[in-house]
C-alpha cells in the first residue's frame, strides 16, 4: 500500500487540537477512493521522548473485538461455529450466576453485546500470563452478577468478547492469539502487531498517560492482562490499522489472494443484528453501526491504559479513517479527527439530532443517582434537557482531570442526545420495568442502574 502524507490542511488543525487536549501522541491514517494518508504527531512518552512515527506501536483497545469477531466468522463460514447456538455448545462446562441465563446464552448474544451480565469488572481480570489464562478467566463467570435476561438489552460487555476468545480457543485447539497471528495478521502482512509487551518492545512503542492538573503523567503499568485480548489486547500502527480497514473495505481477500472472509461474510458482520443504542444506533458482529449523512458507518474504538483510538468505515464510498493516541484525553481528539475527515473527503458536516420540547416536569423524572461498575452518575436538570456528572468509583495512583459534565438534550421518547463535549454524538437512553417505572440507565454503552433517592 502506498502511503501519502496526510494533507497540511488536515494536519494543522490536528495539532492545534492535541495542544488544546495535552494529548503527547497521535497517529491517523485515511483510506479513500484506493489512496491511502498518513501522519504522526507529538511524542511516545513525555519521560521518555521519541518522536511518533507511522510505525510506532499503540494499544488500540477495543477495535480488538472486531478482529476476534473476523476469526469467529471464519468459523461460522467453516461450519465449526454456529452463531445461533448455546455457549455450552462449545463450552459445556460455561456457568453464569444465572444457570437459566448460562443456559440460553448464545455465541449471537455475546457478539451484540447482549449477554445481561456484568461485564467492565477490572477486579475480576487476573493477571495470568500463561495459555491458559482465557480458561480461567471464564471459569470465574458465575461471580459477576446477572443484570438482565441474556438477550433483554444492549449493554456493553468486554467479559462477553473474553467469552468468545475462548470459545475460539477451544474450536481450534490452539491459543487464542495464535489463532489470529495466522489467520488474520500473517495474511493482511500485519507483521508488528501483537498481543504481547515483549514482541513489542522491540519497536517503538507509545506510553500511554493520564492527564494532571500538573500535564500529561504516564500510566503504569504499561501492559494489560493477557485475558483481556479478545476485547482489548492488540498492539499496532497506523500503517498497519489502515491494511485491517482496507480489508473489510474490500471483497474478504488478503493483498497476496488468500481468501480470510466471503463477501457476503464481511457485508453480513458490516449489517445490524440488534438495536443498540448511546454508543451506536444498532450493532453488527461487533461492529458499531450508525446512519450519518446518509452515509452507513461501520465502526469502533477502544481505550486502555492512557490509550485511545478510533477506527470507522464507510464501506459504500471506500473510506476508513483511523486515529491512535496516548492519552486519556484522546476521547475528545477521536471525534475532532472523525468530524475532520468526514467534511474533507466525504463532505460530511457535523449535524444535531433535532431536539424535542419537554416539560420540566417529564424532564425531572430522569433526576437522580445511577450505577455501573466504572461509573457513579448524577443526573440533574436544567430546564433545557439533562446534565450528568461522572464519577469513578476505582481507586487511581493518577488523579486524572475531573471529568465536566455532560448536557444531553430531549430527543425520541426516554432518548436523548449529547451534542457537544468529548461525547458529542452519543446518546443517553432510560429503559424502563415492567410497571412503567426508570429502572437503567444507559451510558457509555452499559446499563447503569436506577439507585433510590
Amino acid at each position: 500500500m502506498l502511503i501519502e502524507p496526510l494533507p497540511p490542511e488536515l494536519a494543522r488543525p490536528i495539532e492545534a487540537e492535541m495542544r488544546r487536549l495535552q494529548v503527547p501522541g497521535a497517529s491517523v491514517g485515511v483510506l479513500f477512493d484506493g489512496r491511502a494518508f498518513t501522519a504522526s504527531f507529538g511524542v511516545t512518552n513525555v519521560a521518555h521522548a521519541l518522536p511518533v512515527t507511522d510505525t510506532t506501536l499503540f494499544q488500540i483497545g477495543s477495535t480488538s473485538k472486531t478482529f476476534t469477531a473476523t476469526a469467529l466468522m471464519q468459523l461460522v463460514e467453516q461450519g465449526g461455529v454456529d452463531l445461533d447456538a448455546t455457549v455450552r455448545t462449545y463450552l459445556p462446562d460455561f456457568r453464569l450466576a444465572s444457570e437459566q441465563d448460562a443456559a440460553r446464552l448464545t455465541v449471537k448474544h455475546l457478539v451484540t453485546h447482549h449477554g445481561g451480565f456484568e461485564g467492565d469488572d477490572a477486579r475480576r481480570e487476573r493477571d495470568d500470563r500463561g495459555d491458559d489464562a482465557l480458561a480461567r478467566f471464564v471459569s470465574g463467570m458465575a461471580e459477576r452478577p446477572q443484570l438482565t435476561p441474556a438477550g433483554y438489552t444492549f449493554s456493553y460487555s468486554n467479559a462477553g468478547l473474553y467469552v468468545l476468545g475462548r470459545i475460539i480457543e477451544v474450536v481450534t485447539g490452539q491459543p487464542f492469539e495464535r489463532v489470529i497471528r495466522k489467520r488474520i495478521f500473517e495474511p493482511l502482512a500485519m507483521h508488528d502487531s501483537t498481543y504481547f509487551p515483549e514482541y513489542a518492545l522491540t519497536h517503538r512503542v507509545a506510553a500511554g498517560h493520564v492527564v494532571t492538573a500538573d500535564g500529561p503523567v504516564v500510566a503504569r503499568p504499561w501492559h494489560v492482562p493477557r485475558a483481556i485480548a479478545p476485547g482489548g489486547g492488540i498492539i499496532s500502527n497506523v500503517a498497519e490499522q489502515l491494511a485491517y480497514a482496507d480489508f473489510h473495505l474490500g471483497d474478504g481477500a488478503a493483498p497476496n489472494g488468500e481468501r480470510i472472509l466471503a463477501p457476503a461474510t464481511i457485508a453480513f458482520m458490516q449489517h445490524p443484528q440488534a438495536t443498540a443504542g448511546s454508543m451506536c444506533d444498532s450493532i453488527g458482529v461487533t461492529w458499531m453501526l450508525s446512519e450519518i449523512g446518509a452515509a452507513h458507518f461501520v465502526f469502533h474504538g477502544g481505550a486502555t491504559n492512557g490509550h485511545l483510538s478510533s477506527f470507522e468505515l464507510v464501506p459504500s464510498r471506500g473510506f476508513a479513517v483511523t486515529a491512535l493516541t496516548n492519552s486519556d484525553t484522546g476521547r475528545g481528539l477521536r471525534p475532532f479527527v472523525s468530524e475532520l475527515m468526514r467534511q474533507y473527503f466525504l463532505g460530511i458536516a457535523p449535524s444535531n439530532p433535532p431536539a424535542s420540547p419537554i416539560e420540566l416536569a417529564q424532564l425531572d423524572e430522569y433526576a437522580g443517582r445511577y450505577q455501573q461498575t466504572n461509573a457513579h452518575l448524577q443526573v440533574t436538570t436544567d430546564g433545557s434537557g439533562l446534565v450528568i456528572h461522572e464519577s469513578s468509583p476505582a481507586l487511581r495512583a493518577t488523579e486524572p482531570l475531573p471529568v465536566a459534565p455532560v448536557h444531553a438534550v430531549p430527543g425520541d421518547a426516554d432518548r436523548f442526545a449529547i451534542l457537544a463535549g468529548d461525547r458529542r454524538g452519543e446518546t443517553v437512553e432510560f429503559l424502563r420495568d415492567a410497571a412503567g417505572r426508570i429502572e437503567w440507565m444507559r451510558w457509555d454503552g452499559r446499563i447503569s442502574r436506577r439507585m433510590p433517592r
